[in-house]
């Protein structure tokens, strides 16, 4: 996905008035004082995170009825642009997305604005003071950590969006107003319906679960920049279809577009028939993509790497380092020697505040860079969160990488290999058997063939029969390796033919039927699915799955400092 292309910049010949975002293909929504801070015929957007895209001119088409005060009601104000843009919009929270749970902690908030100095953006992270509404309109957020950003001039119109799934959930309209005062106040989206009612139909409901509505919008923006758009009448019957002989009968006209039909899905049919519908209308979107958009639609991974080391201080103790990459930059979050009991804790902590560095809404990845005697390590199965014992590997895009193919050589043959790889339609399985008596000199031919790049091992990496396989694999190099820590190690004195019954087996089969049509871009999110599916049933065949995944072109160098970022003064 590329949501997080959908922040704004408000400007006014050329000067910079504030932050907006973007919820239809042409439509914004800023604050009221920010376009009022500038003369209507001269108002344009940038979309930032599109580098190099020239501003689109836009005309205030409603306004909240703002008084002109600090206090005034109304802060709102729905802008069209000039034209249609290519980008992805807005994903909406359901209410109340930005309050904690009763007795839970509070969710971390994110808004991206253009303070001075700042003119290409910057983040500040913030949280609900309390759920109440202020005279029935805002909500009061605070800063997120004492000596973080606060909200400041710049961030006003600002989408605030959930940190962990870059939904909007509000509107900056203030900042604390004063020096010292880290907190400000957000319009929620129910208020901001109350102004632009056409906003109503974008907020998801119970009807519509979040992850739900998440996967059929990711599916229609892949669908759409892939050029599969349907014809009105195709749409329609689609609608139907989904919609069920009770639902609401679509426009007489059709759709103009797959948004419009995905959006009359989500906003026209509720009741007990609403998941279904969308449940059902997900599945012919994705039929829609199966034939050509898996080859088209790779995602642009935010990695998040954490590089495991021996110390050389002691069994005992773990060096570890945990960096974020982000428009193209490493970004280190932290670096310690710590004791292999404090390993867990540290690592969880450090990803969370990598996270903070990542663009919102922007697809993570979890990168674990092991030695090789450690390339087993069960890191998708550590609790994602210290209240939250989910696995780590069923919330996010797990991967693992051998620290031995980090050096220079070795990324630039990946890079080869990876570019090649981007044109085919799967990753096809190289099976490595147990009771194979293949030449690992062999499996190095097999693996360098232009359609090769997944090996399969029916044994774990320790396997005494297949270890020079193993290392073969990582040293051709294979830019993919799946195996199970769970497959067959019978042992050396007892050979395994691989037979039927062999966990090994089962493993290859199963592994080839789930995976042989995925584009190896795409192969973590397919993992991860595979691993939500085994952590909710017993003796599932992928509990145990390991991928080694590695794609230098999604990291910069891991050993380079961070890049500054460029300042330039707002006009």
């Amino acid at each position: 996905m590329k949501s997080a292309e959908w922040h704004a910049r408000i400007e006014c010949a050329g000067q910079v008035l504030g932050a907006g975002f973007l919820v239809t293909p042409r439509t914004v929504l800023t604050c009221a004082h920010v376009v009022h801070a500038g003369s209507a015929d001269a108002l344009s957007v940038t979309f930032t995170e599109r580098p190099g895209t020239a501003p689109v001119p836009a005309r205030v088409v409603l306004d909240g009825g703002w008084g002109g005060g600090s206090t005034d009601l109304g802060d709102l104000a729905v802008l069209e642009l000039a034209e249609e843009v290519p980008v992805a919009p807005a994903a909406l929270a359901p209410v109340d997305a930005a309050h904690p749970p009763p007795g839970g902690r509070p969710r971390k908030l994110v808004a991206y604005g253009f303070p001075l100095g700042f003119d290409e953006g910057t983040l500040a992270e913030c949280r609900v003071t309390a759920p109440q509404l202020i005279s029935g309109e805002w909500i009061q957020l605070e800063a997120w950590q004492s000596d973080g950003r606060s909200l400041a001039p710049g961030f006003s119109g600002a989408a605030v969006t959930l940190v962990d799934t870059g939904e909007v959930v509000g509107m900056v309209t203030a900042d604390g107003g004063a020096d010292g005062v880290r907190n400000g106040r957000m319009m929620p989206t129910e208020v901001m319906a109350r102004y632009w009612p056409g906003l109503l139909a974008l907020v998801p409901t119970a009807d519509h679960p979040t992850a739900d509505r998440a996967r059929l919008r990711e599916l229609v923006e892949r669908a759409v920049r892939a050029g599969l758009d349907c014809d009105p009448v195709r749409l329609a019957r689609l609608v139907r279809d989904a919609a069920g002989p009770f639902g609401p009968e679509p426009p007489r006209e059709g759709f103009d577009s797959l948004r419009s039909a995905a959006l009359f899905v989500l906003s026209e049919i509720d009741g007990e028939d609403a998941t279904a519908a969308v449940a059902r209308f997900t599945e012919h979107v994705q039929a829609l993509l199966r034939p050509p958009a898996e080859t088209t639609a790779a995602p642009e991974w935010a990695p998040i790497l954490v590089d495991l080391q021996h110390s050389g201080a002691g069994d005992g103790q773990v060096r570890v380092e945990v960096s974020a990459y982000s428009g193209g930059r490493r970004h280190p979050v932290g670096s310690a020697t710590v004791p292999r009991a404090r390993l867990h804790a540290y690592v969880q902590d450090r990803i969370e505040a990598a996270f903070g560095y990542l663009t919102p809404g922007s697809d993570e990845l979890i990168a674990f860079a092991l030695p090789r005697d450690w390339i087993d390590l069960p890191v998708d199965r550590w609790a994602s969160a210290p209240d939250d014992d989910t696995p780590l590997g069923c919330v996010y895009p797990l991967v693992v990488t051998d620290q031995a193919r980090r050096k220079a050589s070795t990324r630039h043959q990946l890079t080869r290999v990876w570019n090649r790889l981007d044109a085919l339609p799967g990753a096809r399985v190289q099976r490595v058997e147990c009771g194979g008596s293949e030449d690992p000199a062999r499996l190095r031919v097999r693996l360098r063939k232009p359609d090769a790049c997944l090996a399969g091992f029916s044994t774990v990496p320790a396997a005494t029969r297949t270890r020079p396989h193993f290392d073969t694999s990582l040293t051709a190099p294979a830019p993919l390796v799946v195996w199970s820590r769970g497959g067959c190690d019978s042992g050396p004195g007892q050979p395994c033919a691989g037979g039927d019954g062999c966990a090994g087996k089962t493993f290859l089969d199963e592994l080839d039927a789930c995976v042989s049509g995925v584009p190896p871009a795409e192969l973590p999110r397919r993992i991860l699915a595979l691993r939500e599916e085994a952590d909710a049933e017993d003796g599932h065949w992928a509990r145990d799955i390991q991928l080694l995944w590695d794609d230098p072109r999604v990291f910069t160098d891991p050993h380079a400092g961070a890049a500054a970022h460029v300042r330039s003064p707002v006009a």
